[in-house]
C-alpha cells in the first residue's frame, strides 16, 4: 500500500500490484509535485500516467485538482488495481484506464494534449523504446505549456528528442526525475 500525500484524497491508502511494480516513493512523489506546483496549475489539468503501476502519480494529480487522468499499463493486474483504486476514491468518471503498452497507446492519435504526462517506465526498458515513446509524446500528446515528468534509474542516460527541453533534473538516491517541456 502507498498513500496519497495531499489534496482531497490526502491520507488515503491505495493498493499496489504485487509483482513487477516499483512504486514511486512518497518522498520522490512529494518532490515531484512540489516542482510541478511551482510550474503548472493542476486545477483543471489533464494528466496522462504512462507505465502507471498503481496509478499513484495520476491519482495524486487528481487529488490536487486535475479534472481528468488516463492511466496506461501493459499488465492486466496493474490496470485492475488502478481501476479498484479509482473506484474506491469514486473518481472513475474522471478517468480512463488502458491495458496496453505505452508505445501502442501513443501510436494512436491524440485528440487533445495533456498538461502533465508522467512516464515511470521499468528501469529495464530499452533506450530505443524510451526515445521512441518520448518522440511520440511531441506529436500532439503534450499541451503547449505542458510538462513531461520522466522517472528513471540514475545509471541510465535518457536521450531526449530535440523537440524537448529539460528544465529540471533531480536525483533522489538511485532515481532521477527529469521535467521537460516542448522546445
Amino acid at each position: 500500500m502507498t498513500r496519497i500525500i495531499a489534496g482531497r484524497f490526502r491520507g488515503h491508502r491505495i493498493a499496489v500490484p504485487d509483482e513487477g511494480t516499483r512504486p514511486t516513493s512518497d518522498r520522490v512523489r512529494e518532490a515531484v509535485f512540489n516542482v510541478l506546483g511551482a510550474r503548472i496549475d493542476l486545477d483543471e489539468a489533464r494528466v496522462l500516467d504512462l507505465y502507471a503501476g498503481s496509478g499513484a502519480l495520476g491519482i495524486e494529480a487528481l487529488s490536487r485538482g486535475a479534472t481528468h487522468a488516463e492511466f496506461v499499463d501493459s499488465r492486466r493486474r496493474a490496470t485492475a488495481v488502478i481501476t479498484k483504486n479509482l473506484s474506491a476514491l469514486k473518481v472513475s468518471r474522471e478517468t480512463r484506464v488502458v491495458t496496453g503498452t505505452a508505445s501502442s497507446y501513443l501510436a494512436g492519435s491524440a485528440t487533445r494534449g495533456f498538461d502533465v504526462i508522467f512516464s515511470d517506465p521499468p528501469y529495464a526498458l530499452g533506450d530505443e523504446e524510451m526515445t521512441a515513446d518520448l518522440t511520440a509524446l511531441a506529436q500532439g500528446w503534450l499541451a503547449e505549456d505542458g510538462l513531461v515528468v520522466l522517472e528513471r534509474d540514475r545509471r541510465s542516460a535518457v536521450d531526449w528528442p530535440a523537440a524537448f527541453e529539460v528544465i529540471v533534473d533531480k536525483t533522489y538516491g538511485d532515481t532521477v526525475v527529469q521535467f521537460a517541456r516542448l522546445a
